[in-house]
């Protein structure tokens, strides 16, 4: 599908701004994972989907330059957490809605992707979010830019939860089964390679 024929008009981000404890603090995004880096996988089922891509991160920048049309990192350097991923987004964001997605989730096809957008443009002022069975995905959303100024309050108040933040603000689900194979998190070095452990 391409950007003209998207039925909603995204930013996509893409997080890989984490400190990366369960990986020994490596660099999640730029892990292997069927022979390329987890970020590589991400970037090429965002690419054709958006004319502003960006990535956030907060090292090795000459290495995600190339998957992204803009990187953006947090304003601390103390690992605060994804919401500050996705603040710094919020406000780099072209177009009026952001679509994020996180960079351990490889297997999140088109058609999610998909069902994502048409909610959203049916509910274009609310955040839309998986909901994997009983459970939240606040990292799989999008959110219009317009509530910006809204998460920002949240963050000065103290708030870390997206998910707290994006009910609050009127969350919508995108329904998926709890055993959807597509929103398998690969967040550990045995999850990517079940069998040799993580490559250097």
């Amino acid at each position: 599908m391409s950007v003209e024929s998207s039925p909603l008009p995204c930013s996509i981000l893409l997080l890989a701004g984490g400190r990366g404890q369960r990986m020994g603090g490596q660099d999640k995004g730029l892990l292997q994972w069927l022979g390329e880096p987890l970020i590589a996988h991400l970037q090429r089922l965002a690419r054709p989907l958006t004319d502003d891509l960006i990535i956030s991160c907060n090292r090795n920048h000459e290495r995600y330059a190339p998957y992204a049309d803009q990187l953006v990192s947090d304003e601390n350097l103390d690992f605060p957490g994804p919401l500050a991923g996705i603040r710094a987004g919020l406000l780099a964001a072209r177009h009026e809605h952001l679509l994020i997605l996180p960079c351990d989730v490889p297997q999140i096809d088109e058609r999610l992707l998909a069902d994502l957008r048409e909610i959203a443009q049916r509910n274009r002022q609310l955040p839309v979010m998986v909901r994997q069975g009983e459970f939240w995905e606040p990292l799989l959303c999008i959110i219009p830019t317009s509530l910006k100024n809204q998460v920002e309050q949240a963050w000065q108040a103290g708030e870390r939860s997206p998910r707290k933040i994006l009910l609050e603000l009127g969350g919508v689900a995108l329904q998926c089964p709890a055993d959807d194979p597509r929103l398998a998190n690969l967040n550990t070095p045995e999850l990517l390679h079940p069998r040799a452990g993580v490559s250097e």
